[in-house]
């Protein structure tokens, strides 16, 4: 992980800013404000033909050739918080579904004017921010925290679950599958801004689908550590006689959780970096400092998850660590579900009673927590079941 970052900070110079392109405005709510602009003129389409696609296009505009091209959407979940940027993002998809769902005039009003209003506080707060070096080295360090947790979780527990299982060779195949995700992260920033930024919407499918199939490989990555740690084999392993064994397909899936969790936060972490350095003015070096110190925790989690798994014991550590996998399968099902909701590939049904928990990747809407109720749903039957097994096992083997 630390290298993918080093690698990732030397390729910014040679993308292109999205925060660049936003030079043009004189202030972050100048920016805002036209993209009040767009979304009123979005309810005009509607209010005067009914014409939802065509009302729906422009609030596409407004979302990917200015919220997420000129790099509010990372300015705020930057200054701000990742929260507040996922509410404004639901705002966008409800003002959609409303149109599509030919709601009356007053009801999308009422929505857009909701809408309009949180860009405006965000724009205020974000030229309201003190021009200071601490807000920047803040913003740094929890970019990169945030970012970098979940991949180094993943790589830190296979690769330790793989020495603790008496397969440290292994490890290799993970650190490979992290590393390779490094350069092809880097290639699809550069890609994304240079070849791809017209086209918003395919960015977020294309991170959605990755997300998911990242939620896929882990719940299996899960499923089999759940699985040894439960077995027959288990009870061999821990007298002594038997390393437990990895089959060339585990060894695929571990080496491909590995890739999909760097990947999947790569592109976004340049992205992220690339608007930061743009809008630090005078503070360039607090970026630096912030980055510094946020990877400094990144290889401390690191440290800890490898060699501080040697102090538990190995049973609580298998079942533990599976646990954490599907916990990170539910995470990133949610958050796929979320980027393709972003991309209009999959409607947006509110839940009110749900707040979002962006850290959790739970967010209000019947489709992100349909598939992680499922998940959790598979997760607590194959507990089970392992459970059972292990417990028929040993009353036919009661030594």
């Amino acid at each position: 992980m630390k290298k993918f970052v080093i690698f990732a900070c030397l390729l910014l110079p040679f993308c292109p800013a999205a925060a660049a392109s936003a030079a043009q405005y004189a202030s972050w709510r100048a920016i805002t404000d036209e993209m009040s602009v767009i979304l009123n003129d979005a309810y005009e389409v509607y209010f005067t033909t009914k014409d939802a696609e065509k009302a729906k296009a422009l609030v596409n505009r407004a979302y990917f050739e200015y919220y997420e091209k000129l790099g509010v959407e990372r300015a705020v979940m930057a200054y701000v918080s990742g929260k507040r940027a996922a509410v404004v993002e639901y705002r966008f998809a409800e003002v959609k579904r409303l149109m599509t769902d030919g709601a009356p005039n007053k009801e999308v009003r009422t929505s857009l004017d909701g809408l309009n209003r949180m860009l405006r506080e965000d724009g205020d707060s974000l030229d309201g921010r003190q021009d200071g070096g601490w807000p920047v080295f803040a913003a740094s360090l929890l970019i990169l925290l945030r970012e970098g947790f979940e991949a180094i979780l993943v790589v830190a527990a296979i690769a330790a679950y793989l020495i603790r299982s008496g397969n440290a060779a292994l490890t290799r195949v993970v650190y490979a599958g992290g590393a390779i995700a490094v350069p092809v992260s880097a290639l699809l920033a550069l890609a994304l801004q240079r070849f791809f930024a017209v086209s918003g919407a395919d960015q977020e499918i294309l991170e959605g689908v990755t997300m998911l199939l990242a939620a896929a490989v882990l719940f299996l990555v899960s499923n089999w550590m759940i699985s040894k740690a439960e077995s027959a084999a288990w009870r061999s392993y821990i007298e002594g006689k038997v390393a437990a064994a990895v089959g060339r397909g585990s060894v695929f899936a571990l080496g491909a959780a590995a890739f999909l969790a760097v990947f999947r936060e790569g592109a976004e972490t340049i992205l992220f970096y690339q608007a930061l350095l743009t809008d630090a003015g005078d503070h360039i070096d607090m970026v630096w400092y912030g980055f510094g110190v946020s990877s400094v925790c990144l290889v401390a989690l690191f440290v800890l998850i490898r060699f501080g798994s040697l102090r538990i014991p190995l049973r609580p550590f298998f079942i533990g660590t599976g646990v954490l996998m599907y916990i990170m399968a539910v995470v990133f099902a949610g958050g796929g579900v979320k980027e393709l909701q972003e991309a209009d590939a999959v409607s947006v049904t509110p839940v009110s009673f749900i707040g979002s928990v962006d850290l959790l990747g739970v967010y209000p809407t019947l489709e992100t927590l349909a598939p992680q109720a499922a998940l959790l749903a598979l997760a607590a039957a194959t507990f089970l079941y392992h459970t059972r097994k292990t417990a028929a096992v040993r009353r036919r083997n009661p030594a």
